[in-house]
């Protein structure tokens, strides 16, 4: 994991010093990898938080949190123009994150915050290999379809594909769409399973060394940008001081496609997938 936080800071750094001027619009950006975790509080309050979307012209986020407090905060904002997408997040404290698949504690934590009406999914949730064919983890993704919610999965394809085998009507964002998994594998995921998108924070490989985008991912957005979306992952404290240089990062790479192919991943393809009216 170190590795990949290593390399992405390298490619952000790179992206954001050869933005070409017309990296520059405001094309509005929707966060699809949002973390406001709060153990036991924040590290910026709320409208700090709000500010930094506001400055970046991040007009949806899905949100998420550690405990679901942060998330509750940013639904009751009411920010103006900013779209919020809750999502449950199955842990309490850190140590959740091993153990969650096994704990029964997690099952009636998800069952208690979807009665507050709000939610679209379930996650972001870190799963690996046979993990996934838990009884309590079939038990999660049935219920996720029974109520029409989303799964936002932090996995690798093993566990991919047991998620799928569980329910075929489950409907899955693939955190980080597998880190480094190979274009072409990700294509032929996309294609063999409709319901999967791929959001894109510490995503290897969009870009080369000088920022500009990789042939095999620019025909992978050509064939299938409305199965994209991006995200910060704010999963620590870093990733909010580095909040600016991501959302720049992004708007360099998504430039250089054709514009209904960037206004897909940017946002579109969330406000689509969530119901959200464009603005």
């Amino acid at each position: 994991m170190i590795s990949r936080i290593i390399g992405w800071l390298v490619a952000v750094a790179l992206a954001t010093a050869v933005v070409p001027a017309r990296a520059q619009d405001e094309i509005a950006l929707f966060d699809a990898h949002l973390h406001y975790n709060q153990e036991p509080n924040p590290f910026y309050d709320l409208e700090k938080v709000l500010d930094i979307f506001r400055r970046n012209g991040v007009t949806g986020i899905l949100a998420t949190s550690r405990p679901n407090k942060g998330t509750h905060e940013l639904v009751d904002a009411k920010a103006p123009g900013l779209r919020v997408v809750p999502f449950i997040r199955p842990y309490r404290v850190r140590s959740d994150i091993q153990t969650w698949f096994d704990d029964e504690a997690i099952w009636e934590l998800i069952q208690a915050e979807f009665k507050r009406g709000t939610y679209r999914g379930i996650g972001e949730f870190h799963i690996y290999g046979k993990a996934a064919a838990r009884p309590l983890v079939k038990r999660i993704v049935d219920f996720a379809v029974e109520k029409d919610l989303w799964l936002h999965a932090h996995c690798d394809e093993e566990a991919l594909l047991i998620l799928f085998g569980h329910n075929p009507k489950a409907r899955i964002i693939w955190a980080h769409t597998g880190f480094s998994t190979p274009a072409a594998r990700v294509r032929e995921l996309l294609e063999a399973h409709p319901a999967l998108i791929g959001e894109l924070s510490y995503r290897s490989g969009i870009t080369e060394g000088d920022g500009t985008l990789s042939a095999e991912w620019r025909a992978l957005f050509a064939r299938h940008s409305e199965r994209f979306m991006i995200g910060s992952d704010t999963w620590i404290n870093e990733r909010w001081f580095q909040y600016d240089n991501l959302m720049k990062a992004y708007r360099a790479w998504l430039a250089q496609l054709p514009p209904a192919q960037a206004k897909n991943i940017a946002h579109a393809n969330a406000e689509r997938l969530f119901g959200l009216r464009a603005e």
